[in-house]
């Protein structure tokens, strides 16, 4: 029996504020320094690691979740094609993989022919190709480059024909679109230079819109869009697929409540950007669908809780804002024009629906689905008689489909072959009663000999609840390979998230946060009461904002939960708002330094809410030290203070990648490891028995 062992000392400063009132101790505030650039935080890195590791490494089921996580992840996979001057582009990993290459072809039959390859850019795997636009007649590729899981990207761009780097590279590019300006340039989004070592934990402010003209140097770049009054303004520029507007979304932080404005590029000068505003005063989201000529379509939740579609004839004399598709009972989850085709896709319960329409809003019928599941795609621009679009779920990898306009018919142009029998696994939706009476969904997947026989099996329980962030059916390997050994995954639809429109995300953000954590509670309660989990058998497990969750409700149930996954959260409430992209959360958190919000936040924060003498759960907190969205020190506080303040027999440790970020970007190899990792602790302290643990042991005993 593994028990908790022995943590690497942390040292304890006298460091302590008074906030409203209250004194606040922060004894470990050195660790929010940059390991890259203290030498005492690297060292302390190094020695938790150690010690996590020896741990992980005796946990029996460990090598069998890495082998059958490889094996499950290893098929073939694409993306959604994109069609331009005749030329289809894709990425396709062939299974292992550390990165996706990217491939063209000529039309549909035609032989594949390698572009990019991210898999020589480094010799570890952690260098990404992070986005790519073709330009509109396919000559030219504008990509932009991850490294090291970082949020900042540089930008290049590729001769499609010969394969060839052009001189371009744009740097200091990040939450940046990709908007080509027909042949001549690209516009993109940056913030200034930081100063030297404050890359991966300054705060982002000042960000512009930018317009590079090809085989230009980036200082001769053109200033498109800024608000130097505003610094906490954010701007993101998109173009209209026949390239007459440049639309320009503003945001202030995180919530869907944009400002709009148009730009001609018809009459534009050489150097002159009009901007015209068009949604003004951050109050609604507003998402641009395409244009055509002088008629833009939006989505937007303007009288709309659930979304709707609109649209404005900008040459019009009296430009105003019609409707084109109203709001219907589902949400709204984006929208594309493709052909004559307005494609909408809806979320039904977290499930996809996508519906068509005509571009004045006239009803086509639904896109058939294969069932319960999410989707991807529909690209394509007005004109296009053709779409492709992918369908996902938990129990199967996306399938690519093309969908022809004309007939209205879906034809399977890319399948996985898989290794595993997808209706050997069965998925339910249910639904359960939250602590105030709210009706919350919840996906329940396990294998079908399990589910049909009704028998309890130790229980993954995962939820994110923020940012009007929605959680749909989607496959993960590693999730698949907990339910081969006999477990079953759960995820809940709580409150915080875009599942049911604004009422739901408003539900669970700033004073009604308590309700995201109830909502989880009530999820970990009727997975115990309806005998899906064993009596001590439920894991929980989440990233993010879902960090935040794991480590609000193992402070506020530590009796309910055996083990749990704290995956790059944010952990301390009082001080989130003060690196990078922390400030863009207070339309979630709220402001640390306003009193009403101080005190919500000091309530919940997972930091401040640890109780010394307390038994908590087996706890395995993981980070990255290039994480730049979700800094490490929320990670590194935390569990020094859990290792501090814990009773008991259970482990609190912490895992800390190198050279990987909050998630994206990450190289197959590391992923693959990683999951183990944390699916091998979760199932030694749910009894879930990997299968070749269960016949060791059943060899010994004979």
């Amino acid at each position: 029996m593994l028990t908790a062992p022995d943590y690497p000392e942390t040292r304890r400063s006298d460091v302590a504020e008074t906030l409203f009132g209250e004194q606040i101790a922060d004894p470990y505030r050195w660790l929010e320094n940059d390991v890259r650039n203290d030498p005492e935080v690297a060292d302390w890195v190094e020695r938790q690691n150690a010690v996590t590791n020896a741990y992980l490494a005796e946990i029996p089921a460990r090598d069998w979740f890495w082998q059958r996580i490889g094996q499950l992840t290893d098929y073939e996979r694409s993306s959604t094609p994109v069609e331009r001057g005749g030329q289809y582009l894709y990425t396709r990993n062939t299974g292992l993989q550390n990165q996706s290459p990217l491939y063209v072809r000529e039309g549909l039959a035609g032989p594949k022919r390698l572009l990019l390859d991210p898999n020589a850019w480094a010799d570890d795997g952690a260098t990404a190709l992070a986005d790519w636009r073709p330009s509109p007649d396919g000559s030219k590729l504008l990509y932009s480059v991850q490294d090291g899981g970082t949020d900042w990207r540089i930008l290049r761009v590729l001769d499609v024909a010969t394969g060839e780097q052009l001189v371009d590279e744009v740097r200091w590019a990040k939450f940046t679109g990709l908007a080509w300006l027909g042949e001549e340039g690209f516009l993109y989004s940056r913030f200034p230079e930081p100063q030297a070592g404050e890359d991966f934990q300054a705060l982002n402010y000042d960000q512009a819109v930018y317009f590079h003209r090809l085989g230009t140097p980036q200082a001769e770049d053109q200033l498109v869009f800024a608000t130097p009054e505003h610094r906490e303004y954010n701007h993101t520029a998109s173009v209209t697929s026949d390239g007459r507007w440049a639309i320009i979304t503003s945001s202030i932080g995180t919530d869907a409540r944009y400002e709009i404005h148009a730009i001609d590029l018809a009459a534009r000068g050489t150097e002159e950007w009009r901007a015209r505003p068009l949604v003004q005063g951050f109050e609604n989201a507003w998402s641009l669908i395409d244009g055509i000529g002088g008629r833009l379509w939006f989505t937007t939740n303007r009288d709309a809780p659930l979304y709707q579609v609109v649209s404005i004839d900008l040459e019009s004399a009296n430009a105003q804002w019609q409707p084109v598709v109203p709001e219907l009972a589902e949400t709204i989850a984006g929208a594309s024009i493709v052909g004559d085709t307005l494609f909408v896709s809806y979320l039904k319960d977290a499930a996809a629906l996508v519906r068509r329409f005509g571009l004045a809003g006239e009803e086509r019928g639904l896109v058939e689905l294969p069932g319960i599941g999410c989707v991807g795609g529909f690209t394509g621009q007005p004109g296009d008689a053709q779409t492709f679009y992918s369908f996902a779920s938990f129990n199967r990898p996306a399938t690519i489909y093309r969908l022809d306009l004309a007939s209205g018919t879906s034809s399977i142009f890319a399948q996985a072959r898989l290794a595993f029998g997808p209706e050997t696994i069965a998925v339910e939706q249910r639904f359960y009663t939250s602590k105030d009476g709210t009706r919350v969904p919840m996906f329940i997947v396990r294998r079908r000999d399990i589910a049909d026989a009704d028998r309890a099996a130790p229980t993954l329980l995962y939820g994110y609840g923020g940012f009007d962030i929605s959680l749909t059916p989607a496959f993960s390997a590693s999730r698949m390979a907990w339910i081969e050994a006999g477990g079953v995954f759960a995820l809940a639809n709580i409150r915080g998230g875009g599942e049911y429109g604004k009422a739901w995300h408003d539900g669970g953000r700033l004073a009604n946060k308590q309700n995201v954590f109830d909502d989880f509670i009530a999820a970990g309660e009727f997975l115990k009461t309806e005998g899906i989990t064993t009596p001590g058998g439920l894991a929980i497990q989440g990233g993010s904002n879902g960090g935040l969750l794991v480590g609000a409700v193992v402070n506020q149930r530590p009796d309910l939960f055996a083990t749990g996954n704290a995956a790059v959260g944010v952990m301390d409430m009082l001080r989130f708002d003060r690196w990078t992209a922390g400030r863009y959360w207070v339309d979630d958190y709220g402001y640390p330094e306003r009193e009403a919000d101080f005190r919500t936040l000091r309530a919940y924060s997972p930091l401040h809410n640890i109780r010394a003498g307390t038994e908590y759960p087996a706890l395995l907190v993981t980070t990255a030290d290039t994480d730049d969205r979700v800094v490490p020190g929320h990670s590194f506080k935390y569990a020094a203070a859990l290792q501090a303040a814990g009773q008991g027999s259970r482990p609190q440790l912490i895992r800390i990648e190198t050279r990987a970020g909050h998630g994206s970007g990450k190289p197959t190899d590391k992923a693959i490891e990683e999951a183990a990792d944390v699916l091998s602790f979760l199932g030694y302290w749910t009894g879930l028995e990997a299968p070749r643990q269960r016949r060791s042991e059943t060899a010994s005993q004979s």
